[in-house]
């Protein structure tokens, strides 16, 4: 990495020749109006406007497709010595503005998109320190007008013009020949008028010169730069705009092999991923996915030479014909993964206990649909206990391309081996106490437990409707608390209790009114005399969802919660196929009061 600073007269020479232009990566030009006549005017008064970043091009290396900063069309066909990471907007708008001949493409405060031509008012210029009042923008016909167009204000459409109003044109500022010539037909205009001579030379040596001698620092880095590095340095001068993701990073470079990464994965999203669960899927979710699988082959293919692995220095070494291989078979992996999900009663993407599960759950759907794998019960009775460990055990919390990498190997081994258990079964532990401490739906084991209940088949208080994927989506089904929290208050019941997982289940919106704030004993008498269930059936509804019919009856609080936490716990350890561990231990009896055994 080099440091210098440039003329801004070379960096714009630069961007017109396309030696230096942008990565594809980079987003579109967005400055508005009036930020641009406010850069213009910290450029004239010699102010910093910070750094750019430039990485030194080299195809060998860095094989990135580029284009030319908007404006600079005649650079189509140059091939750049520089790319520019970071001071796009600046560059982009100081070169319309500045330098190119035709209008700038910009935009109202507003958003409206207008074309722009840029002047310094001589007079205010030179009255005025901070500049901006004397930064005129005006249409690309130069004529500003009121009232309907009825009433010129300023007519700077013809040289003359510009001269009778003293408006120097911006865009010729970097131009020597051009800024002379303009002076000398401008001092003529004035018959080398003795007042008009001295003010122009005062505006000349105070402001041209100056801005003509403008330097901007430029951060250069050298042309080993990896890809990850560059991934890296650009999300950290960006932290003000559109952070770059490796998928951008990879469709630049897979666009070297015309190939449009986003425009396969666009179609390919509104194909396949508009589930509810699938939607929340992004384009780097699925190029790591892809990475993953592809590694993985590549590990199986050298047989275990090559490592398994999809970080982002993997992502960006990821091969065009992996991804033209793999991709479609990835797609039916995903579609897999989400039937599964909503087997396991998962059915939105907001009950998803981690979204990050669904890339190794997708890879190893997209691996065992070789022979049809994935649809015999003792494969699939794997994956879930594989997905029930690592909710339960709360393993995705950090280091996830390693995570992903070890199970997706170890569920593949495990799969031909019923003896090699995968680390992220082995490891999982669930801590009875845990449950007291599940408040809300942000934590994975929260969210689990709800899909516990849910898979013994809950069916709503009132209506007796089994909450299935229909009913779940169409009978506003939401996580609501069994003794109501206004009950729970006026007698002053211990909030870690009353609001844990414990006391709480999913049901219908309607069903929840019935309920209100009233104890359950009464709530429960209330359906009833409604006429809307009768206590036999609504006592197997309540069995659903793991509820303690005599609890309930009799509002029995802590009954309640101890037995609830066991029968939860019964069903945690089958899922997980592995016993809860200190059911019986002192924490349990210092917290819940009792044994959970």
């Amino acid at each position: 990495m080099r440091t210098n600073d440039r003329l801004m007269s070379v960096l714009m020479q630069a961007v017109d020749k396309g030696e230096a232009q942008l990565p594809d990566f980079q987003r579109g030009w967005v400055w508005s109006d009036s930020r641009i006549r406010a850069l213009i005017a910290s450029i004239t008064c010699n102010y910093p406007i910070s750094a750019a970043m430039f990485l030194t091009y080299n195809a060998d290396n860095i094989r990135f497709k580029y284009r030319p900063i908007e404006g600079a069309n005649h650079a189509d066909k140059a091939v750049p010595k520089e790319l520019i990471l970071d001071g796009q907007q600046r560059l982009t708008s100081i070169y319309q503005a500045m330098f190119d001949t035709d209008p700038a493409k910009t935009r109202t405060d507003q958003g409206k998109p207008v074309e722009r031509y840029y002047y310094m008012d001589i007079e205010k210029a030179l009255s005025d320190e901070e500049r901006i009042e004397a930064i005129i923008s005006v249409p690309e016909n130069r004529i500003i007008t009121s009232d309907f167009g009825k009433k010129v204000e300023l007519d700077v459409s013809t040289r003359e013009k510009e001269f009778e109003n003293k408006m120097f044109p911006i865009n010729i500022v970097f131009d020597n020949v051009e800024t002379q010539k303009w002076q000398m037909e401008y001092l003529q205009y004035y018959q080398m008028d003795k007042d008009v001579t001295s003010q122009y030379f005062e505006f000349s040596s105070k402001i041209l010169l100056p801005t003509l001698q403008y330097q901007m620092p430029v951060i250069l880095l050298d042309a080993d730069t990896s890809k990850e590095a560059v991934c890296r340095v650009f999300e950290n001068v960006n932290t003000g705009g559109v952070s770059l993701t490796v998928f951008e990073l990879v469709t630049a470079m897979f666009a070297m092999d015309d190939f449009e990464l986003r425009k396969d994965w666009e179609a390919r999203r509104n194909k396949h991923f508009d589930g509810d669960i699938l939607s929340i899927i992004t384009a780097t979710d699925f190029i790591t996915a892809c990475t993953l699988l592809a590694s993985y082959y590549r590990s199986i293919n050298s047989n275990g030479t090559s490592a398994v692995s999809c970080k982002k220095k993997d992502v960006l070494a990821l091969q065009l014909a992996d991804y033209k291989q793999y991709a479609d078979q990835l797609t039916k992996g995903f579609e897999t993964a989400e039937k599964m999900l909503e087997e396991e009663r998962i059915f939105v993407a907001r009950d998803l206990p981690y979204t990050s599960i669904i890339i190794p759950l997708a890879v190893l759907c997209t691996l065992l649909a070789e022979g049809n794998k994935i649809k015999t019960t003792a494969v699939k009775d794997k994956i879930k206990q594989w997905f029930w460990c690592i909710v339960f055990g709360e393993q995705y919390g950090s280091a996830l391309e390693t995570k992903y990498a070890n199970d997706v190997q170890d569920v593949m081994v495990w799969i031909s081996d019923d003896s090699k258990l995968p680390r992220s079964v082995t490891g999982a532990f669930f801590n009875p106490t845990r449950l007291l401490t599940l408040q809300s739906r942000q934590s994975a084991a929260y969210k689990g437990i709800m899909a516990l209940i849910l898979q013994n088949h809950a069916k709503d208080f009132i209506s007796g409707e089994e909450m299935d994927f229909t009913v779940y989506k169409s009978e506003n089904i939401d996580i609501h608390h069994i003794f109501p929290r206004a009950y729970c208050e006026n007698n002053a019941y211990p909030k870690q209790k009353w609001n844990s997982v414990i006391n709480k289940t999913p049901i219908t919106y309607s069903t929840n009114r019935e309920i209100g704030g009233l104890a359950p004993s009464k709530y429960l008498s209330k359906i009833e005399k409604k006429g809307k269930v009768d206590q036999p059936t609504l006592d197997d509804y309540l069995k659903t969802h793991f509820i303690s019919v005599n609890d309930l009856r009799t509002d029995s609080f802590n009954e309640h919660i101890i037995g609830r936490a066991k029968l939860l716990l019964d069903e945690i350890s089958k899922a997980m196929g592995k016993p809860i561990v200190g059911r019986d231990s002192e924490e349990v009896m210092n917290v819940f009061g009792e044994r959970l055994v």
